[in-house]
């Protein structure tokens, strides 16, 4: 079966003296094993892929509609199923786990379309008679637990995701394992034997030359303000002699 991933492109050409722009569904630049033609729209293609139903859904920025197409192990591969159509443009995109959705209800995917000032909801159901669970809508699809740890997937392990069942519909798990990798602190403490006080002939150059300006400042003030006091005295005996003469 062909990967659903990999298969969006925006490819351009010129026909007829006029430049042409389509925008198509591919899987492949140099020899496509299956091409769907779309549109001649500029629009960036938002794709959403669920595996549980081998449904691509296209979604184009600045569009007003949502393709979505079904892809198959036998040629064509890909297969076109229908067009949700609103009024509005899109601005973006958004789309929900399928441990999300409300199976009671047959709900196969849930959009939220991002206009300039709100987000709406798009419900995509599929119309059942019975009121039971269906298996062939809700197989077992990955949950939210992770397949490996982060060192795990550095180290290069791989591993298939943990699938969940949506029988009862979706429960959160209580107790999650937190895994923390504790360091000791014993490992990081300063070496051990006596301290000695530091000098200041240790004291870095730019740290000696900032004391030798703060002291230098503090000389110029000592010396500004015994020039003050003395300029205040000579003022004050200049007064009492004024005071002396007119008496």
């Amino acid at each position: 079966m062909p990967s659903p991933w990999g298969w969006f492109a925006v490819t351009a050409c010129s026909g007829g003296g006029a430049y042409v722009q389509e925008r198509g569904l591919g899987n492949n630049f140099e020899e496509p094993v299956a091409l769907q033609e779309m549109d001649t729209s500029n629009g960036v293609l938002l794709p959403f892929y669920d595996p549980d139903s081998s449904i691509i859904y296209l979604c184009g920025k600045g569009d007003s509609s949502i393709r979505y197409f079904e892809i198959t192990d036998e040629p064509p591969f890909v297969h076109y199923l229908n067009t949700f159509s609103s009024k509005e443009p899109q601005r973006g995109m958004g789309f929900m786990p399928k441990r999300g959705l409300d199976v009671s209800k047959c709900e196969i995917a849930r959009f939220y379309k991002l206009h300039e000032r709100k987000c709406e909801p798009i419900i995509m159901t599929v119309p059942r008679k019975s009121d039971l669970f269906q298996d062939d809508l809700y197989p077992d699809t990955p949950g939210p637990e992770p397949a490996l740890e982060a060192d795990e997937w550095l180290a290069g392990q791989d591993a298939e995701p943990v699938l969940i069942s949506l029988r009862d519909g979706y429960v959160p798990p209580k107790h999650r394992e937190l895994r923390v990798t504790k360091r000791n602190i014993l490992d990081a403490r300063p070496p051990t034997g006596p301290r000695r006080s530091q000098s200041a002939s240790d004291a870095p150059l730019s740290q000696q030359h900032t004391l030798e300006t703060l002291l230098e400042e503090i000389k110029a003030l000592r010396e500004q303000v015994q020039a003050q006091e003395q300029r205040i005295t000579a003022l004050e005996n200049m007064l009492c002699e004024l005071v002396d003469g007119t008496d």
